[in-house]
């Protein structure tokens, strides 16, 4: 492959992950900046909203998954492996569902929905890459234009069907221990989302716990404070009482005075009395 045509595939990969309605415009920006290059690229085809959304599905990285699943099939076929084929093929069909939702997520976080239609399509795409080893080498070019329908390809569907140059087969190094990797790293990934959930989770329930502990310091607060005030109110009312005590006791001292007054009077007047019937008998 030439330079050139490795540029033309890097500039159509790019600019086929852009959404249809942003194409034409990208297309004769790139076009008009890439000098002898810019022709090649000025032909290149929109692509449909089907093999568009293929395309994200093959940057975002869902498609690795596929293609093993695909030569782990053909390994089962070749080894007329009865059981091992009807697990493949259940686990095919989930496959392709999954990525086909997982396209269309894609497409409508960029702006686009899916029609029926072309769920259908991409449905089909993500299979014929999944059945077929030189169909998934097209698709992971990630520069599709159209849809791919093995029931419908003739000689020159996959060629029609990629902008720049078409791989004859997937390159071999991504294997078994690329997809134990991609698989590990997504299990990462998922513990980490699952720890920063948990993180969220805790500090939500240390927010509430604070504001909690928050309202129940400014209860204890005003309960000190009254208890401080009824401490001042008890001292007060314990110095009236202690006062009003003297007085009551200062008062019965006077009182006994008082009393020890009438009785001393009374005794004179007695004594006046008795002098005076005296001296009247006299």
């Amino acid at each position: 492959m030439s330079d050139d045509d490795a540029r033309l595939d890097e500039v159509a990969a790019e600019l086929l992950s852009l959404p249809p309605a942003r194409f034409t415009a990208a297309r004769a920006e790139r076009a008009a900046a890439a000098g002898p290059l810019g022709r090649r690229i000025a032909k290149l085809r929109k692509p449909t909203v089907a093999a568009w959304a293929v395309n994200l599905l093959v940057r975002d990285g869902q498609l690795g998954e596929a293609v093993e699943l695909s030569r782990a099939l053909h390994e089962a076929q070749d080894d007329l492996d009865a059981a091992e084929l009807g697990r493949l093929g259940r686990q095919r069909r989930q496959l392709v569902a999954t990525l086909a939702r997982r396209a269309a997520e894609l497409a409508a976080d960029a702006g686009t929905p899916l029609s029926p239609a072309m769920k259908d399509a991409v449905e089909k795409t993500v299979n014929a890459a999944v059945v077929d080893e030189t169909a998934a080498a097209a698709v992971l070019t990630g520069r599709l234009v159209s849809a791919i329908d093995l029931a419908d390809r003739d000689a020159d569907g996959l060629s029609a069907a990629v902008a720049g140059s078409v791989p004859d087969a997937v390159p071999a190094p991504a294997a078994r221990d690329d997809l134990a990797a991609r698989r590990a790293r997504k299990a990462a990934e998922r513990a980490v989302r699952e720890a920063e959930r948990a993180r969220a989770d805790a500090e939500r329930e240390r927010a509430a716990a604070d504001r909690r502990l928050d309202t129940a310091r400014e209860r204890a607060d005003r309960v000190h404070e009254r208890v401080d005030e009824l401490r001042t109110e008890l001292a007060k009312i314990e110095k009236e009482a202690a006062d009003a005590d003297a007085a009551v006791e200062r008062l019965e001292g006077d009182r006994a005075s008082a009393v020890d007054a009438v009785r001393a009077a009374e005794r004179a007047l007695s004594r006046a009395e008795a002098a005076r019937d005296e001296e009247g008998d006299a």
